[in-house]
């Protein structure tokens, strides 16, 4: 498994932590550190800037989730991997073209749709996919800058992180979130936001929830921001499943921080007291959680949403969750399901449209009878669906690199002798597409840092950064600082 003349060209099509990653893993591979293997890896993404949902899929108030982009930018930075933004996969670079200038390709796209919620009234106009939210409030160029945020109601229907992003930004005071890297259009549409009640909306039980206990915690620290319980949702849980949770100390912990919320509320109430938030101080919106509740009917008139519909479920003796025949309407006035994502599929590639993922066997891509795609693979969330954090993500690579390195060593895959490196930037040239590079984006990032420090938060402090949203002025800033773009 040598190659004498030409290295062995590999392209990642997408740059968040499964794109990143999988090329990671096989620059540190033991046959690229001995010499046996010489790899060439361009990692390609449609945006202008790298790290995929770490940049357009994290909440801004998030900074321990968002110091991946530490991480990631360290390995980028080394120089062993060429990054080509602002390059889209099926219109600027298709299958063809991969398989003329690279010996193999990895696509590590992600998952970036919001999963179908199937119930009635979903397409009511104020119903919304949360994944498409998220993408607003982050700054992704490709999606519109303004979101209608009009309901003073508003309704979050999941229990994972996402659903509690989402709960978070929209309750927060949009000053409190001017400490992060909020875009100024987003600032300015929360600000303007008449929301005063945000409720959250899960099947299941305070101790099914998929929080952390730094998560559930930190839901009541905005300040002006009370957190209202059901004491009905405590009430339910019974004593065997009270003894289950005290022999986990992560479930511990998430459901004693609800119970010492209800607690507290219960005192306030029995004491005739006004409430307040977590700091003393007045209230100005509310975060209702509500469990044990399934979602069955989003509410309308006029073809706009007015409320929602759900059933109060309870768990069986086998731990499976099922309706009790109790349903209860609230007044709403929008709606975000945050129920997962949902892959796409990408032109020529084989794809499951059930699990919204990319056809394969360890990594390997096949078509939909299980015939191997040479050459082909997959990672991250396009590989296995969108479930599981970081960990996940690099044992998918291990395994996926792996998978490689077997094709490579029985010689099914080799390095063709006659191709050239950048020939790749000659067909994006020719074809008129104004791809952005590493060098880009260290300008981009110097750019986005100036912007904030000649801004300041609500604390007159100056921002860290404040986002580039438009794509055409992210492009111009990035090949502005562009040099050639060559691997080091």
């Amino acid at each position: 498994m040598s190659f004498s003349q030409q290295p062995f060209r590999l392209a990642v099509i997408g740059s968040g932590p499964a794109g990143v990653y999988a090329a990671e893993t096989l620059l540190r591979s033991e046959p690229v550190k001995s010499g046996e293997l010489e790899v060439s890896i361009d990692l390609f993404d449609r945006l202008p800037a790298p790290f995929g949902l770490i940049r357009y899929g994290v909440a801004p108030d998030h900074p321990r989730i968002k110091g991946i982009i530490t991480a990631l930018h360290r390995i980028l930075g080394r120089g062993d991997i060429r990054f080509l933004g602002d390059v889209e996969f099926g219109t600027d670079l298709t299958a063809d073209d991969l398989r003329t200038h690279y010996d193999a390709v990895i696509f590590a796209t992600g998952a970036l749709k919001d999963a179908d919620l199937d119930i009635p009234g979903i397409e009511l106009e104020g119903s919304y996919g949360a994944a498409d939210f998220v993408a607003w409030y982050d700054g992704n160029p490709d999606y519109p800058r303004t979101w209608p945020l009009e309901a003073e109601q508003v309704a979050v229907i999941g229990n994972g992180n996402v659903a509690l992003d989402v709960s978070r930004v929209l309750s927060k005071s949009a000053d409190e979130l001017l400490r992060t890297e909020i875009p100024a259009n987003v600032y300015e549409g929360l600000r303007a936001a008449p929301t005063t009640d945000v409720h959250i909306f899960g099947r299941r039980g305070p101790a099914q929830t998929k929080f952390s206990p730094l998560e559930a915690r930190e839901l009541a620290h905005p300040k002006g921001l009370q957190v209202v319980m059901d004491p009905r949702d405590l009430e339910q849980i019974t004593e065997a499943e009270w003894e289950a949770i005290k022999a986990d100390k992560r479930t511990d912990q998430v459901v004693s921080t609800f119970a010492g919320w209800l607690e507290e509320q219960q005192r306030r109430e029995a004491a005739g007291e006004e409430p307040t938030d977590m700091h003393g101080g007045p209230v100005q919106r509310r975060l209702h959680m509500h469990f044990w509740h399934r979602p069955v009917e989003v509410l309308g008139e006029d073809g706009k949403v007015t409320g929602m519909r759900f059933e109060r479920t309870r768990l069986d003796a086998d731990g499976r969750v099922g309706g009790t025949g109790e349903y209860i309407d609230y007044e709403l006035g929008a709606v975000y399901r945050a129920v997962g994502y949902f892959g796409s599929e990408l032109p020529g590639v084989p794809y499951d449209p059930q699990r919204g993922v990319i056809h394969n066997v360890a990594g390997r891509v096949t078509e939909a009878d299980g015939t191997v795609v040479p050459g082909v693979y997959a990672n991250g969330w396009i590989k296995r669906g969108p479930v599981g954090l970081i960990g996940a993500t690099k044992s998918d690579a291990i395994e996926t690199i792996n998978s490689l390195h077997e094709d490579i060593a029985a010689g099914i895959l080799s390095a063709a002798p006659e191709r050239e490196e950048d020939a790749i930037l000659r067909l994006l040239e020719d074809r008129g597409v104004q791809y952005t590079t590493w060098e880009g984006w260290t300008s981009l990032d110097e750019h986005e840092r100036s912007l904030g420090a000649a801004a300041v938060d609500a604390d007159g402090e100056p921002r860290a950064r404040i986002k580039v949203v438009e794509r055409e002025e992210m492009v111009r800033v990035s090949r502005e600082g562009m040099q050639e773009p060559s691997r080091a």
